[in-house]
């Protein structure tokens, strides 16, 4: 049996109104919640492992039961064992890079969208000048003609 509860079920709990009570306790590190269900209380864990979930900011979390569970009365705010002196922020590079190229793909989606609605209004306007295929293909054709000259001439 698992020790915490996850976020999707600690939802339909609320739902329900399984949860009787909810409390945020300081800890070394940061804050957690404890879920209050029947006479148990089980703290809010991570979503792949059974560990509590925990938050470096009091305002962090009290976000999440606010805004994730729906949850806008808490039973109590326990500080007595808070300690921000044990906190290690561990990097995860992994997770900057992973951020960038996701701020990366969002720019170059957006700048794409652009590009293919500008190329649409354009298509739309009734003064844009088409130019057949044929036409095009002839036209490169002498360009190339034209450079392979050049470089013959300069070798």
């Amino acid at each position: 049996m698992s020790n915490t509860i996850d976020t999707a079920l600690a939802r339909q709990m609320v739902e329900a109104c399984a949860i009787r009570g909810a409390s945020i306790i300081g800890q070394s590190g940061g804050w957690s919640i404890m879920l209050k269900i029947g006479l148990t209380e089980k703290p809010l864990g991570t979503q792949r492992t059974d560990k509590p979930r925990k938050w470096r900011s009091l305002d962090a979390c009290m976000g999440y039961v606010t805004n994730e569970l729906r949850i806008f009365r808490l039973d109590s705010l326990d500080a007595s064992n808070f300690s921000r002196d044990d906190v290690m922020r561990h990097a995860r590079p992994d997770s900057a890079e992973r951020l960038k190229h996701a701020h990366e793909a969002a720019a170059y989606d957006t700048w794409f969208r652009s590009q293919i609605e500008e190329g649409i209004k354009e298509a739309d306007d009734p003064n844009t000048k088409w130019v057949s295929n044929e036409d095009a293909q002839k036209h490169f054709a002498a360009k190339r003609l034209a450079l392979g000259k050049r470089l013959e001439t300069a070798a």
